[in-house]
């Protein structure tokens, strides 16, 4: 399969591909994802067997209004109407009770499905001209990285897939946070580019679901997608570091190995004190936004590099460090050292 690169300009093209059953890389503000006409089992199946990824974990359907979700969503609480005025388009997916119109492909045989409106106007564009909601998931390799570029989308999907349509670089650089409204306390399932803060803002009383700090247990089902595999992981082991920015920095420098080919994944603030070895920035250590731009980026440069080894600092939880927290956790395995 030939993959066709897309400019802004071919948005028809885009939407007559994913109506006819195809895929493509399509732009959003958090991250690019791997769309699918959402209404077609088929072509969600394709989706898993182009990124490699496990059957049971469900996908999120991205509609261009809120107006959308009584088509596809039935007992949709008044909460999440409040959270769709304050937050959509944006990087928020609520979890509601499904309707039938959504195949269990997409659900991975759940009674509930992840909506998502994007404010990427493109992507927004593209599902309306395409006149169905698209299923998307990140579209990366399962368990590497997610893409942030159409250079990243290329690396893992290129000659698999019918076409990428670039977006330019994504502004929020994690996924969409993840909320369940089916629950009876709404409970967090990912963090991602709405703060949990935000969240609590608007509903009050929100939950944390306890897989976003720790592996899921067996037996125990994804709700979400990035709940249960190894996600954002490159090709080279990842060890976490917390603790106050200056003591994780002074840990790994004590622990880097002068033989073994380590990389260093840190904020701006300690990037000169590794000269010796390959080091990504993470911008300030209290800019958790920028940490998030950052992330995925810095994981897939590790790999460019070929270290075998990398050492990351984390920031704390508050606001967007939440998201960078769950997604370097989860990229390392769960390989923390705390200091």
């Amino acid at each position: 399969m030939k993959t066709q690169l897309l400019t802004p300009k071919d948005t028809s093209r885009a939407a007559r591909i994913l109506r006819s059953g195809g895929l493509v890389g399509i732009p959003t503000e958090t991250v690019y994802g791997l769309g699918a006409n959402g209404l077609d089992p088929l072509a969600v199946r394709s989706i898993f067997q182009a990124k490699g990824r496990p059957q049971d974990n469900p996908l999120i359907l991205h509609i261009p209004d809120p107006s959308w979700l009584e088509l596809y969503c039935r007992d949709i609480p008044e909460a999440a109407w409040r959270l769709a005025r304050r937050f959509w388009p944006g990087p928020l997916t609520m979890v509601l009770r499904r309707d039938p119109a959504v195949p269990d492909e997409v659900t991975a045989g759940l009674n509930t499905v992840g909506m998502r409106c994007p404010a990427h106007e493109l992507c927004r564009a593209v599902i309306e001209a395409a006149g169905v909601p698209i299923a998307a998931p990140s579209g990366n390799t399962s368990g590497k990285p997610s893409p942030t570029s159409v250079a990243d989308m290329l690396e893992d999907m290129n000659g698999k897939i019918d076409a990428i349509l670039d977006g330019g670089s994504c502004q929020v650089g994690v996924e969409s946070t993840i909320i369940d409204m089916t629950a009876a306390t709404p409970r967090l399932l990912r963090p991602g580019g709405v703060p949990l803060e935000e969240l609590r803002a608007v509903l009050g009383e929100v939950e944390l679901d306890p897989a976003i700090l720790r592996p899921m247990e067996e037996g125990e089902k994804p709700l979400a997608p990035g709940m249960k595999y190894r996600h954002y992981a490159p090709k080279a082991p990842v060890i976490v570091v917390k603790g106050s920015p200056a003591r994780s920095a002074a840990y790994i420098l004590e622990h880097l190995s002068p033989t073994y080919w380590d990389g260093v994944i840190c904020f701006d603030e300690f990037a000169d004190w590794y000269p010796s070895h390959p080091v990504e920035r993470l911008g300030g250590a209290l800019d958790h936004w920028e940490n998030a731009r950052r992330l995925f980026h810095a994981l897939r440069a590790m790999d460019e590099a070929g270290v075998k080894r990398i050492w990351a600092q984390s920031p704390d939880t508050a606001g967007m460090g939440l998201a960078v927290v769950n997604r370097l956790d989860k990229a390392a395995g769960f390989h923390i050292v705390e200091v």
